[in-house]
């Protein structure tokens, strides 16, 4: 896997490259960086070229503010410099969902097809006064106050009993997030509303979601799917936040034959 840099109007751009074939862009989400889809990465990579990014704020990434549409034009510069030889898919989770999708909607002519998990195009009320509440706690008392919340927001309970190591490891991740970072996040989608500009997005779109996601509650999956002109919905049963990460096997066989169509 090579890791690259670039610079993006003075800001640099991490993100690895690895393996050959179709490319597939990753966008990883706020609780959980790029190493989410190391474990799907593992079967990816043997039909895939892999882009995977280090988003705007995280590990080697320039923070460019934390307007979602700042954030997309300048991940559309990124890929546009990479010189793919074909158009490449999306597949975004939960944050990465988001700007993956206004990346869609922004450059219309960038991927030739989208994978969508467990984000959505507006948070309900409760949803939004969650990001205002987490980021309120962590300017407070720092993101140690609120780790075990995201990390529920992450995985089921039954879930992180079973896993106590992945977990742990997922929260040490989590706690050396970029706090900036993290509250640009909370403010952006705590007021994002792009249900209108759902049209704009024509190419083929497959949305999951984790039937036990706490986050991005299937419901905004659902509403979605119903938004988008060329959509399938997939819920996963038995699956959080992450399912790339919490069952990367059954993950990979949700979007297989979508990605390889």
């Amino acid at each position: 896997m090579a890791n690259k840099t670039l610079t993006i109007d003075n800001k640099k751009l991490s993100l690895d490259i690895s393996g050959s074939g179709k490319p597939i862009v990753l966008f990883h989400s706020l609780l959980a960086d790029s190493s989410s889809f190391a474990p799907l990465a593992v079967d990816l990579v043997k039909t895939h070229q892999i882009i995977s990014l280090n988003l705007p704020g995280f590990e080697g990434s320039d923070f460019v503010g934390g307007d979602l549409n700042t954030i997309a034009d300048h991940i559309a510069k990124a890929i546009e410099s990479l010189e793919l030889n074909e158009k490449p898919i999306f597949l975004g989770n939960g944050y990465g969902g988001f700007i993956a999708l206004i990346t869609s909607i922004r450059h219309p002519n960038l991927a030739s097809r989208l994978v969508l998990a467990d984000c959505g195009a507006m948070f309900s009320e409760p949803g939004r006064a969650a990001f205002k509440g987490m980021s309120a706690a962590a300017k407070e008392k720092g993101l140690g106050a609120i780790a075990d919340v995201a990390m529920r927001r992450l995985f089921a309970p039954e879930f992180q009993e079973q896993n106590a190591s992945l977990v742990a490891d997922r929260k040490t991740r989590f706690l050396a997030l970029d706090t900036e970072t993290f509250h640009g996040a909370c403010a952006a989608l705590s007021t994002l509303d792009i249900r209108d500009q759902l049209s704009k997005v024509t190419q083929p779109v497959l949305v999951l979601v984790g039937e036990l996601d706490e986050a991005t509650p299937s419901a905004m999956s659902v509403e979605l799917h119903a938004g988008l002109p060329n959509a399938t919905l997939n819920i996963l049963p038995g699956l959080a936040h992450v399912p790339q990460l919490q069952a990367p096997a059954v993950f990979m066989k949700a979007i297989s034959s979508f990605i390889n169509a």
